[in-house]
């Protein structure tokens, strides 16, 4: 049997939408400077009864995964809403398998995201995810710039 495997080769600044619906859209734009092998998705497409989204991540790293952080700033209507910086791999006692991938091997993953946690009132929010293979956040493996656009209040329905 043959697999089929799908590789979404997006350049800087090219915008994809991932999820488009009544309640919700998103997107995401590469805010580096280099083309990547990526592809992201989740299902269901709604903030509307969704305790939890299903992820699916694909992505072909252009460099050794030994150390990497990662930068979560979130903004609401213009406002910074949060700035979180978690270290993902340290290069000793890693729990994720992503730890130790090889420039050029192929991350695939799928993971739930539990929505219910957080009410996202309706507005516009940016999402930069930053992603460095040092700890003083000089070498960036890749800068994501996700739009979330929530089209109504989730706790009025």
């Amino acid at each position: 049997m043959f697999g089929l495997v799908f590789f979404i080769l997006f350049t800087p600044g090219v915008s994809g939408f991932f999820c488009t619906s009544s309640d919700l859209e998103m997107s995401y734009t590469f805010c580096d400077s280099t083309a990547h092998d990526f592809m992201f998705n989740v299902t269901p497409c709604t903030m509307l009864n969704a305790s939890i989204w299903h992820a699916a991540l694909t992505w072909v790293p252009k460099s050794d995964i030994a150390f990497l952080k990662v930068v979560f700033t979130v903004w609401y209507d213009g406002a910074k809403a949060l700035h979180w910086k978690e270290t993902v791999c340290s290069g000793a006692d890693d729990e994720y398998y992503v730890c130790e991938m090889l420039k050029g091997e192929t991350i695939t993953t799928t993971f739930d995201i539990k929505g219910k946690r957080t009410v996202f009132p309706k507005g516009d929010y940016s999402i930069i995810i930053e992603a460095f293979s040092d700890d003083s956040e000089k070498n960036m493996v890749m800068c994501l710039n996700y739009t979330m656009i929530v089209k109504q209040d989730s706790f009025s329905t």
